[in-house]
């Protein structure tokens, strides 16, 4: 029998199953597609068995296969693919070809957006992404980590967007800012009204949309200008939270979720048990009645009949217990 395959990935926060955008697509594809995978949610990149085949840190995602290690989300994907887990199976060329073209657009466009804001805006850094990884690295690898993180992010959104892009850091903001929302415009006129992008089962596009979307909703970042402009896109966010609620009940504890959980539980509790409340108080009168009835047995109670006159000289035992137990 043949090893299950494994994935190794960021940990989940923010009510959601990963915290990292590229680990996230590969949860959501391996959910749409049914792929049994054993998942390993870390919060230590050295832990990634990539880094021991390439001889450098360790890259998540990560997928450990029979033979190999696959490491680019996209690979990762098509490795999917090619083991018969294929969100695809049922699109046309055409959608085939829109879901290559977006893809391409979210890395250019939004993908940029997102290493500015969590890695690159001063603000959003200092107070909450260096914290965050520098409490979720263990010991002592959290004091050199999440600095180590930080250039690799400013390499790669240099080589996306080109090596002069920070000469200029205010203009190459507003570049940035302005291409992610313009790429999140197209992508809400692209889905308009349906649940997912190309009908009623999810593919590997809404994945990859998924994955970049969820953790821009979700972080309760300081500065939240692209934020503002995602959550005025009700279709994009309702794509998001249907995607947490449908395929990841357990793992992120969207509190969006658990409300409507809890919701049908209480709903479901009345319908199945009309006289729950009657039963209840049923019960307590039972309990009190052995209680009682257990205290005269023991000799704890006792009845006494006396007259008039002295009861109405002396307090009862009753009345003294009883005021005494107010104290």
């Amino acid at each position: 029998m043949a090893a299950p395959l494994e994935l190794f990935c960021w940990k989940g926060d923010w009510g959601l199953p990963s915290v990292d955008s590229e680990s996230l697509t590969v949860l959501a594809y391996a959910r749409f597609s049914g792929a049994p995978l054993r998942v390993h949610k870390l919060s230590n990149p050295w832990r990634s068995p990539s880094g021991k085949t390439t001889g450098r840190d360790g890259v998540l995602p990560a997928l450990k296969t029979e033979k190999d290690i696959v490491s680019q989300p996209l690979q990762i994907l098509a490795y999917l693919r090619k083991r018969k887990y294929n969100a695809d199976y049922g699109l046309s060329a055409t959608q085939g070809a829109d879901t290559l073209a977006f893809a391409s657009l979210i890395e250019e466009k939004l993908f940029p957006a997102l290493i500015y804001m969590f890695w690159v805006d001063s603000k959003n850094y200092v107070s909450f992404t260096r914290p965050w990884y520098g409490e979720a690295i263990p010991f002592p690898l959290n004091f050199f980590l999440p600095n180590r993180m930080h250039m690799r992010f400013l390499e790669r959104l240099r080589l996306i967007r080109g090596g002069e892009w920070h000469d200029n850091e205010e203009e190459a903001e507003t570049e940035i800012y302005k291409d992610a929302r313009e790429c999140l415009t197209l992508l809400s006129q692209r889905l308009g009204s349906h649940k997912f992008f190309f009908g009623d089962s999810p593919s590997s596009l809404d994945a990859i949309v998924f994955g970049h979307l969820a953790p821009l909703l979700k972080a309760k970042l300081p500065n939240s200008k692209l934020q503002q402009h995602l959550r005025s896109l009700d279709n994009l966010c309702t794509h998001c939270t249907s995607i947490l609620c449908l395929y990841f009940p357990n793992d992120g504890s969207d509190p969006e979720c658990s409300s409507k959980k809890i919701h049908l539980n209480n709903s479901s509790d009345s319908d199945e048990d009309p006289h729950k409340r009657r039963n209840q108080i049923l019960s307590v009168m039972v309990g009190l009645s052995a209680m009682i009835g257990y205290a005269f047995l023991s000799g704890i109670l006792s009845i006494q009949r006396v007259s008039t006159h002295n009861a109405l000289r002396q307090p009862s035992p009753l009345d003294d217990d009883d005021v005494e137990g107010g104290q």
